[in-house]
């Protein structure tokens, strides 16, 4: 049954707000996928956070158009779902190129980045990032090496320092 225009505008407006606070977004083709498919797609995308819109192009562009974006979903082919995070930058472009190996009727089309439309290139480099937990867990490491080498190196010191006594007194005995 069609949607009556009040239920399109409450659509629309719901997915005005999602937009707004949107880090990143990628559009995928979900037209030879089976519900199945869909289904665990949205599994996967729920478990990190990440939400699956499935609408139609005309609203999905007015949503656009009134959350302020440049984007042209119109000109997209086939029937286009929104894989999108508020959290994170890069779990959405990650799970889509990670399923479309297992899943090879997933079609990466393009993205929203920082407020503006990437193509699929760009989306697939993106996946292609460390997440968030890896980046914060290298800076760390690379934070700690300098003090943990001084450390090394100041306990250098004491051992040595241990071991001569040891030493001295191994030849008084």
């Amino acid at each position: 049954m069609p949607k009556t225009r009040q239920v399109k505008g409450e659509v629309v407006s719901v997915l005005t707000d999602k937009l707004k606070n949107l880090k990143s977004g990628v559009f995928t083709d979900v037209g030879g996928l089976t519900v199945k498919k869909v289904e665990a797609l949205r599994r996967n995308c729920w478990t990190e956070g990440v939400a699956v819109e499935v609408t139609k192009k005309t609203l999905l562009q007015k949503s656009f158009k009134d959350a302020g974006f440049d984007v042209n979903v119109k000109a997209i082919h086939g029937e286009v779902a929104l894989v999108s995070s508020t959290t994170d930058e890069i779990a959405p472009a990650r799970i889509l190129k990670k399923m479309s190996k297992d899943i090879k009727e997933i079609k990466i089309l393009g993205g929203i980045f920082d407020h503006n439309f990437i193509d699929a290139i760009r989306v697939n480099q993106l996946a292609d990032l460390p997440s968030k937990q890896e980046l914060l867990g290298q800076l760390v490491y690379v934070m700690k090496s300098p003090i943990s080498g001084l450390a090394q190196v100041l306990s250098g010191n004491m051992r040595g320092l241990v071991t001569v006594l040891g030493a001295i007194r191994d030849a008084k005995n």
